[in-house]
């Protein structure tokens, strides 16, 4: 895309609700998948926005999630990346969600083993649990090294939470912002940085 996302160019306004849905179930398949594409995130962008100013207040209303699921979403998309709560990362994974069971399935479970887990250690949810706490269970599910039969459901939701939040993040505004996108440019020339040639040069065999 050659700059910020516009995301009111990338759907019709004249698309039926039908067709946009069946983009969006389409969508998360993908995002089951793998990473998706800038494209595919920005018009997930687009639809959660067109859902905000026809809600009331302009607040989006969670489609799949209840509110404490998705507050959970919400606050551990942040821990995950700072600022994914801020760029809507929450409600780009439930609006996913909302449209395809199969997409909805592994986070309406994988939430449901968090709180059961900070039960079982803790005798409290995700969301009234201390900051320690939060990291005790994070730092074990967020690598794969620390496998088992207890762990495993909660090693694989987080690792879809993490690469959704990912997706999430870096395809909003704040996000591009952030790692300092400019888009397509024009320069009269191109230029080699030096310190780039430096360090062929040093490696060269020639």
């Amino acid at each position: 895309m050659s700059e910020l996302i516009r995301t009111e160019e990338i759907i019709t306004a004249d698309a039926t609700e039908t067709s946009r849905r069946s983009l969006i179930r389409s969508l998360a398949v993908t995002a089951l998948a793998g990473a998706l594409s800038e494209e595919s995130s920005a018009q997930v962008h687009q639809h959660v926005a067109a859902e905000k100013r026809a809600a009331a207040g302009g607040v989006y209303k969670p489609k799949l999630f209840n509110a404490h699921e998705f507050e959970t979403l919400a606050v551990l998309s942040d821990i995950i990346i700072p600022g994914a709560r801020k760029a809507g990362a929450a409600e780009f994974i439930d609006l996913l969600a909302s449209n395809n069971a199969e997409f909805a399935y592994p986070f309406t479970g994988g939430l449901l083993w968090l709180d059961n887990e900070f039960e079982r250690r803790f005798k409290t949810n995700f969301l009234k649990a201390s900051a320690a706490q939060r990291a005790e269970v994070l730092d074990l599910i967020a690598y794969r090294k620390n496998a088992s039969a207890q762990l495993n459901p909660g090693i694989e939701f987080f690792d879809l939470a993490r690469r959704l939040s990912s997706d999430a993040y870096f395809t909003s505004r704040e996000g591009i912002k952030e790692i300092g996108f400019m888009g397509n440019g024009s320069a009269a020339e191109f230029k080699v940085p030096q310190e780039v040639l430096d360090y062929v040069n040093k490696r060269s065999p020639v």
